[in-house]
């Protein structure tokens, strides 16, 4: 089995493990809501095969349903998310040679572009997930903040990780 498929394997299950036992707790204020399960997606191969990528976002968006009790709404932010990923990526990496086994992370992007990777894709996540959850226009305001913050420190949890477990150049 390729090094690689090994490795997202193992990251997936990490990454959900991670979320459903430690950052599911955390909930300040109702507003900040770090979900970092979201960094397999962010993390997964740009050569990954459009199937492959919307079926093991369903996954694992599926799987902190599972143990959250949710009702698919990660789910369906995670695939939206995966759906969205090609698009995003030929935007902000137009000269990305999807061929040269070019990975997503600090080490190959930068720190800069990685972070405003991170930030859209979590956005984007969290706009969708949690329109999902009130499924009220009324409530738009608090919608918005809650997506704004949570936004933030997701990201910011995120690329700390990423720089905590960079593979050394």
């Amino acid at each position: 089995m390729n090094n690689q498929i090994v490795k997202n394997i193992v990251r997936f299950v990490l990454l959900i493990v991670i979320q459903v036992f430690i950052f599911n707790k955390i909930n300040l204020g109702g507003y900040l809501n770090p979900y970092v399960y979201l960094m397999f997606v962010i993390l997964l191969p740009f050569e990954t095969p459009g199937w492959l990528l919307l079926t093991s976002s369903f996954a694992a968006g599926l799987s902190v349903d599972i143990f959250t009790g949710s009702l698919g709404i990660h789910a369906a932010a995670t695939t939206f998310v995966a759906f969205t990923r090609p698009f995003l990526v030929r935007a902000l990496l137009p000269k990305l040679d999807k061929g040269s086994g070019y990975l997503p992370g600090i080490n190959s992007m930068g720190l800069a572009t990685f972070s405003v990777y991170t930030l859209i894709f979590v956005f984007i996540h969290h706009f969708i997930l949690f329109f999902i959850e009130v499924f009220r226009f009324s409530e738009t305001g608090s919608i918005l903040l809650r997506v704004l913050l949570s936004t933030l420190l997701s990201s910011a949890m995120i690329i700390i990780l990423e720089i905590l477990f960079k593979k050394k150049d």
